[in-house]
């Protein structure tokens, strides 16, 4: 069924509190504050305080393993978010502990311009350097893609450059890079309403763009997020406004053509989200399990990204915990960050083989 922006999926009114209820069951309720108790959790904390923090605002973080097993996170901060002070910082976890955050992009055009910068996305091809996208421009509508280069993860970055002005980069959630070589970005636009299409490169040179894959004035998708299965089937699940749901689309053929966009069974606040497909096969997502704020933020986890389970709660409390990123390392666990009241980021470790 075709996702219709009234009902969110096929002709009936989704009863949001009978399906919140119902995911509050599945999670076994939200009363435990205790987060380190639940299955599956190895450790979790902020990458920087809130007292002395660097900015007074952050957002929109990415997570990635660079190739020589450097964990990396970066995210956008300054003032507050659309602000022209608003630059991209970066973090690196060693031994156990996070770098002091270094601002490593910003919007600056000239003495006498500067726009702010937005939504960056750490990714770690096969071959090459550590690439860091992100945005520039007044607002989401007239942004443009750029991107720069570390060949020592992420300790020090170069070769910045702006993308073709057809190509935005991944808008928030990382690509994946398929075993024949291709590197898909789920990308969407804000500027004829909320469209979604995927950005396809081989040498993050040349590029081919596969979409818009919706009609933005029908129904709104953006920042979408890429699952994968065997024989070249693609999931793509993305943040939604009116509908109240995660919506989805399927490819068959490694994503040069995609199908009609429908509506999952999982809530979504009009807030951002992320997903990663385990070494094990399963499916994992992180998301606001709500269908109104940005509170609580959930993990779940599926066999066939149709019906899902959430398996860990990641925070309860009243304010803003957004935007998630997540990636597996090489040593097989998954680490997430998203923000933290708009103040700090907060990076958690999960075991899935515990869940």
């Amino acid at each position: 069924m075709v996702l219709d922006p009234q009902t969110g999926h096929g002709g009936n009114k989704v009863n949001w509190a009978k399906a919140y209820e119902t995911f509050l069951v599945e999670q076994g309720g939200l009363e435990d504050d205790d987060m380190s108790k639940q299955a599956g959790w190895v450790r979790g904390g902020l990458i920087f305080p809130l007292e002395g923090r660097p900015t007074p605002g952050c957002h929109a973080s990415t997570i990635e393993q660079a190739s020589n097993g450097q964990i990396v996170a970066a995210w956008f901060a300054g003032t507050g978010e659309g602000e022209d002070d608003v630059g991209i910082w970066v973090s690196r976890l060693e031994g156990g502990k996070w770098s002091a955050p270094v601002e490593v992009a910003d919007g600056v055009m000239s003495v006498q311009r500067r726009y702010p910068c937005w939504n960056p996305v750490l990714f770690q091809p096969k071959e090459g350097p550590l690439v860091l996208f992100f945005k520039v421009g007044p607002t989401p509508r007239e942004w443009w893609g750029a991107s720069i280069l570390s060949d020592d993860g992420g300790r020090t970055w170069k070769d910045r450059r702006r993308l073709p002005p057809e190509v935005m980069g991944p808008i928030k959630n990382k690509p994946v890079q398929l075993a024949d070589g291709r590197i898909l970005c789920p990308s969407s636009s804000e500027h004829q309403g909320w469209r979604i299409h995927v950005e396809v490169t081989e040498d993050l040179k040349n590029w081919e763009v596969i979409g818009p894959l919706n009609d933005g004035s029908r129904v709104g998708v953006i920042q979408p997020t890429i699952l994968t299965y065997p024989g070249n089937r693609l999931q793509m699940l993305s943040r939604s406004r009116r509908t109240g749901r995660v919506a989805q689309c399927f490819s068959d053929d490694g994503g040069r053509t995609w199908g009609d966009l429908t509506a999952t069974t999982l809530p979504n606040p009009n807030s951002g989200i992320d997903g990663v497909t385990l070494a094990d096969g399963r499916q994992l997502l992180v998301f606001n399990n709500t269908p109104r704020g940005r509170t609580p933020l959930n993990v779940a986890v599926s066999d066939d990204g149709k019906a899902w389970k959430v398996v860990v709660t990641l925070e309860t409390q009243p304010g803003e915990y957004s935007y998630p990123a997540v990636i597996q390392t090489a040593d097989g666990l998954v680490h997430t960050t998203y923000t933290y009241q708009r103040k700090s980021i907060k990076h958690v470790v999960l075991d899935p083989g515990k869940f």
